[in-house]
């Protein structure tokens, strides 16, 4: 991506060993994470995204949104009121509307197993069984289909945010999805 020198990513790959950047075990290890700070992507990507280039490519309309900021927990103007979803999620696809709710299956923020769990929790009746979804002939995940439109899925390799980690896979499932084709 060019976000940091080939001289700086040879160091870490040669002194950290694949260690945790913010637990090194070495002086050298040290001194080379200090110099890429973790969140410089997080810091790019403000840049990024108010090129006007970028800006542009989106279709942000020139007058109708001031600068991008990325939110984080603790800056924005809001509580956690709302404890569980489940209920929204229930209603809405009562009322027919359909849902397509997906999770990387390396999300070690919120393991798939957990919303596979609530999405299962809301007892609607199988119509397409489990099974591997797949993309250019190869698996891209795991889906399952309930009754009142509602449809589950994996995506293979994708972490928290899954279109980030894996977005020709992330891109296909919705794309088939919004077309109403099978995954």
């Amino acid at each position: 991506m060019g976000i940091i020198s080939d001289q700086l990513y040879e160091t870490i790959m040669e002194h950290c060993h694949g260690e945790v950047y913010t637990n090194p075990k070495t002086a050298l290890c040290a001194q080379a994470s200090d110099r890429f700070d973790r969140n410089y992507g997080t810091y790019l990507s403000y840049f990024w995204a108010n090129n006007n280039i970028t800006r542009d490519a989106l279709g942000i309309k020139k007058g109708s949104k001031d600068e991008w900021v990325r939110c984080h927990e603790g800056d924005l103007p809001y509580s956690f009121d709302i404890k569980s979803t489940i209920k929204y999620h229930r209603n809405m696809t009562l009322k027919g509307y359909p849902a397509l709710v997906y999770s990387g299956d390396h999300d070690s923020a919120v393991p798939f197993l957990g919303t596979q769990s609530w999405v299962r929790s809301l007892n609607f009746p199988i119509v397409d069984e489990w099974r591997a979804w797949h993309l250019d002939g190869q698996s891209a995940g795991f889906t399952i289909t309930y009754t009142n439109n509602l449809t589950f899925a994996t995506v293979k390799g994708g972490g928290h945010t899954a279109p980030e980690f894996q977005p020709e896979r992330c891109l296909a499932m919705f794309r088939r999805w919004v077309c109403r084709e099978p995954l």
